[in-house]
Protein backbone atom coordinates (compact mmCIF):
# COMPACT_ATOMS: atom_id res chain seq x y z
CA UNK A 1 0.00 0.00 0.00
CA UNK A 2 1.29 3.58 -0.75
CA UNK A 3 2.15 5.33 2.01
CA UNK A 4 -0.23 8.60 1.99
CA UNK A 5 1.30 12.27 2.41
CA UNK A 6 0.61 15.65 2.80
CA UNK A 7 2.69 18.41 2.41
CA UNK A 8 2.13 21.78 3.17
CA UNK A 9 4.56 25.16 1.65
CA UNK A 10 3.71 28.84 1.63
CA UNK A 11 5.08 31.04 -0.65
CA UNK A 12 4.99 34.81 -1.80
CA UNK A 13 5.74 36.40 -5.03
CA UNK A 14 6.06 40.05 -5.95
CA UNK A 15 5.39 41.74 -9.29
CA UNK A 16 5.60 45.40 -10.77
CA UNK A 17 3.71 46.00 -13.58
CA UNK A 18 3.80 49.38 -15.58
CA UNK A 19 0.47 49.09 -15.78
CA UNK A 20 -2.41 50.56 -12.84
CA UNK A 21 -4.44 47.65 -11.50
CA UNK A 22 -7.36 48.16 -13.10
CA UNK A 23 -5.49 46.79 -16.68
CA UNK A 24 -3.66 44.13 -14.56
CA UNK A 25 -7.21 43.17 -12.74
CA UNK A 26 -8.70 42.23 -16.42
CA UNK A 27 -6.24 39.66 -16.87
CA UNK A 28 -8.15 38.14 -13.80
CA UNK A 29 -11.88 38.79 -14.38
CA UNK A 30 -12.08 39.00 -18.45
CA UNK A 31 -12.45 35.27 -19.87
CA UNK A 32 -10.66 36.49 -22.80
CA UNK A 33 -7.29 38.01 -21.58
CA UNK A 34 -7.27 35.28 -18.36
CA UNK A 35 -7.34 32.16 -21.71
CA UNK A 36 -4.67 34.25 -23.08
CA UNK A 37 -2.25 34.27 -19.82
CA UNK A 38 -3.00 31.57 -18.66
CA UNK A 39 -3.95 29.26 -21.06
CA UNK A 40 -2.10 30.11 -24.45
CA UNK A 41 0.12 29.05 -26.41
CA UNK A 42 2.88 30.67 -24.26
CA UNK A 43 2.13 28.50 -21.52
CA UNK A 44 2.66 25.28 -24.00
CA UNK A 45 -0.78 23.76 -22.68
CA UNK A 46 -3.34 22.31 -24.87
CA UNK A 47 -6.69 23.57 -22.89
CA UNK A 48 -9.33 20.85 -23.26
CA UNK A 49 -12.35 22.95 -21.73
CA UNK A 50 -12.45 26.48 -19.97
CA UNK A 51 -15.80 27.37 -18.24
CA UNK A 52 -14.37 30.69 -16.81
CA UNK A 53 -16.69 32.32 -13.36
CA UNK A 54 -15.28 34.71 -11.72
CA UNK A 55 -17.72 35.52 -9.22
CA UNK A 56 -17.66 34.95 -5.47
CA UNK A 57 -19.10 31.58 -3.97
CA UNK A 58 -18.87 30.24 -7.67
CA UNK A 59 -16.68 28.03 -9.43
CA UNK A 60 -13.71 27.92 -12.42
CA UNK A 61 -12.76 24.78 -14.01
CA UNK A 62 -10.25 24.19 -16.51
CA UNK A 63 -9.31 20.66 -18.18
CA UNK A 64 -5.98 20.60 -19.90
CA UNK A 65 -2.55 18.63 -20.98
CA UNK A 66 1.11 19.52 -21.53
CA UNK A 67 1.64 19.20 -25.32
CA UNK A 68 -0.44 15.29 -25.42
CA UNK A 69 0.33 14.63 -21.59
CA UNK A 70 -1.57 13.75 -19.12
CA UNK A 71 -5.02 15.55 -18.58
CA UNK A 72 -5.00 17.85 -15.86
CA UNK A 73 -7.71 19.53 -14.28
CA UNK A 74 -7.68 22.89 -12.13
CA UNK A 75 -10.96 24.22 -10.29
CA UNK A 76 -11.33 27.25 -8.77
CA UNK A 77 -13.49 28.68 -6.20
CA UNK A 78 -13.63 32.26 -5.39
CA UNK A 79 -14.04 33.39 -1.81
CA UNK A 80 -13.29 37.46 -2.04
CA UNK A 81 -13.01 39.69 -4.98
CA UNK A 82 -12.82 43.79 -4.93
CA UNK A 83 -11.94 44.82 -8.34
CA UNK A 84 -8.88 46.58 -9.00
CA UNK A 85 -7.39 45.31 -4.97
CA UNK A 86 -7.63 41.99 -4.13
CA UNK A 87 -8.88 38.56 -5.18
CA UNK A 88 -8.70 35.16 -2.90
CA UNK A 89 -9.55 31.82 -4.35
CA UNK A 90 -9.28 28.43 -3.44
CA UNK A 91 -8.19 26.09 -6.11
CA UNK A 92 -7.79 22.29 -6.14
CA UNK A 93 -5.46 20.70 -9.02
CA UNK A 94 -5.79 17.01 -10.27
CA UNK A 95 -3.58 14.95 -12.52
CA UNK A 96 -5.55 12.23 -14.30
CA UNK A 97 -7.34 10.36 -11.67
CA UNK A 98 -4.98 11.76 -8.80
CA UNK A 99 -5.73 14.86 -6.81
CA UNK A 100 -2.56 16.48 -6.41
CA UNK A 101 -2.86 19.51 -4.38
CA UNK A 102 -5.08 22.46 -2.78
CA UNK A 103 -3.91 25.93 -1.96
CA UNK A 104 -5.57 29.15 -0.90
CA UNK A 105 -4.07 32.13 -2.72
CA UNK A 106 -4.50 35.93 -2.44
CA UNK A 107 -3.50 38.52 -5.12
CA UNK A 108 -3.49 42.09 -4.06
CA UNK A 109 -2.67 44.72 -6.50
CA UNK A 110 -1.63 48.26 -5.26
CA UNK A 111 -1.29 51.40 -7.18
CA UNK A 112 2.61 52.20 -7.57
CA UNK A 113 3.19 55.09 -9.39
CA UNK A 114 1.90 54.84 -12.94
CA UNK A 115 1.66 50.86 -12.10
CA UNK A 116 1.19 48.50 -9.82
CA UNK A 117 2.55 46.54 -7.20
CA UNK A 118 0.89 42.96 -7.03
CA UNK A 119 1.62 40.46 -4.32
CA UNK A 120 0.42 36.34 -4.48
CA UNK A 121 0.11 34.77 -1.18
CA UNK A 122 0.09 30.82 -1.50
CA UNK A 123 -0.93 28.23 1.16
CA UNK A 124 -0.84 24.99 -0.54
CA UNK A 125 -1.33 21.43 1.05
CA UNK A 126 0.75 18.96 -1.51
CA UNK A 127 -0.64 14.70 -1.60
CA UNK A 128 0.98 11.70 -1.90
CA UNK A 129 3.87 13.37 -3.38
CA UNK A 130 2.07 13.76 -6.71
CA UNK A 131 4.03 17.04 -7.45
CA UNK A 132 6.53 19.20 -5.52
CA UNK A 133 5.77 22.56 -3.96
CA UNK A 134 8.82 24.14 -5.28
CA UNK A 135 7.65 23.51 -8.89
CA UNK A 136 4.19 25.29 -8.37
CA UNK A 137 6.07 28.22 -7.00
CA UNK A 138 8.48 28.57 -9.95
CA UNK A 139 5.64 27.78 -12.45
CA UNK A 140 3.84 30.69 -10.91
CA UNK A 141 6.31 32.73 -10.80
CA UNK A 142 6.53 31.85 -14.97
CA UNK A 143 2.91 32.74 -15.24
CA UNK A 144 2.80 35.98 -13.05
CA UNK A 145 6.34 37.03 -15.75
CA UNK A 146 4.31 36.55 -18.91
CA UNK A 147 1.37 38.50 -17.41
CA UNK A 148 3.83 41.34 -17.06
CA UNK A 149 4.88 40.52 -21.08
CA UNK A 150 1.22 40.65 -21.89
CA UNK A 151 0.51 43.83 -20.06
CA UNK A 152 3.28 45.83 -21.21
CA UNK A 153 1.84 44.85 -24.76
CA UNK A 154 -1.64 45.84 -23.91
CA UNK A 155 -2.63 49.30 -24.98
Amino acid sequence: MKKLSVLHNTFFIERTYPKPPAKVFAFFSDPVKKRRWLGGDDVGFEVLAFEPNFKVDQYERWQYRFQGGLLMRTDICYQDIVPDHRIVFIYTMTFGDKRASSSQVTVELTANGSGTLLRHTEQGAFFDGTEPPEGREQGTGGLLDLLGKLLEEAP
